[in-house]
């Protein structure tokens, strides 16, 4: 397994601050597993106290000061709550992850407008809520924003078209940030990850024989890892990233270089 740090010198982070939301989430909490591991310390945004309870206790034993906090990214008073408290408690943000997202596989004909609209208002509409609440602690820091989105946004995938269209719409989201808040030094950039290995998303979509067999399309011959995506965060945050913004960068193996049909055959033909 990809070391989570391989590469960054230690203490990288020490004496900066990370939001995450969606914290809890197993890509997420590898993100600030990163960042913890390098020094960073974390506030985790999420909806239910309990796992941020656990992920926050994770993150201790790393070291780290880690601070749950409850709240819902569609709800934007609840969300500038949280980044206050995280603010007064462990000091201004010079990061913030958006990572919060939704997602359920479901033919187009048979999605409901209630079950796009849920996805749509939770990734896109997330993901400026935080951007917008964290604008004042980031102005002062000249920190960064970094984005989770998908590959989806790049092309169709099969019985995620409401994924699709949030994730295209974080990504333009993100360019016009990183053009409009330049001149506060803010950055902000996005990273798409393909299918990741022991996601809870990628097996609600494929069986495990279906993931063997897309893995050799993939030209890396490997899905990625959570360590992979904590690192590319990492870079995108770091001094090494300092010039990078409005990018969208893509961590995927190279997978999206086959286009999505295979996965397409295998998710309509079981």
């Amino acid at each position: 397994m990809p070391d989570p740090v391989s590469g960054f010198a230690p203490n990288l982070f020490r004496g900066r601050r990370v939001f995450v939301t969606g914290g809890a989430g197993t890509i997420n909490l590898g993100i600030a597993r990163g960042f913890a591991a390098l020094g960073a310390d974390l506030a985790l945004c999420g909806r239910n106290r309990e796992t941020l309870e656990t992920a926050a206790a994770e993150l201790r034993g790393l070291g780290a000061t880690a601070l749950p906090l409850v709240a819902d990214v569609t709800d934007y008073a609840s969300l500038e709550a949280a980044m206050a408290a995280s603010r007064q408690t462990i000091g201004a943000m010079d990061v913030l992850v958006c990572g919060a997202a939704a997602n359920f596989p479901a033919p187009a004909e048979q999605m409901t407008a209630e079950g796009f609209r849920k996805v749509i208002a939770v990734d896109l509409m997330g993901s400026f809520n935080a951007a917008r609440a964290a604008f004042t602690q980031l102005k002062a820091q000249r920190g960064n924003i970094i984005f989770v989105s998908a590959t989806n946004a790049l092309m169709p995938f099969a019985f995620q078209v409401h994924v699709g269209a949030a994730k295209a719409g974080i990504d333009s989201l993100m360019r016009g940030l990183a053009l409009e808040w330049g001149k506060h030094g803010i950055r902000c950039n996005s990273v798409l990850p393909g299918p990741i290995e022991r996601t809870e998303g990628l097996s609600r979509l494929l069986t495990a024989e279906d993931i063997d067999t897309l893995k050799g399309y993939v030209p890396l011959g490997r899905f990625g890892t959570v360590e992979d995506i904590a690192n590319v965060c990492c870079f995108l945050a770091s001094p090494m990233g300092g010039l990078l913004t409005g990018v969208a960068l893509v961590a995927d193996g190279g997978q999206s270089f086959s286009g999505s049909a295979m996965l397409a055959e295998l998710m309509m033909n079981p």
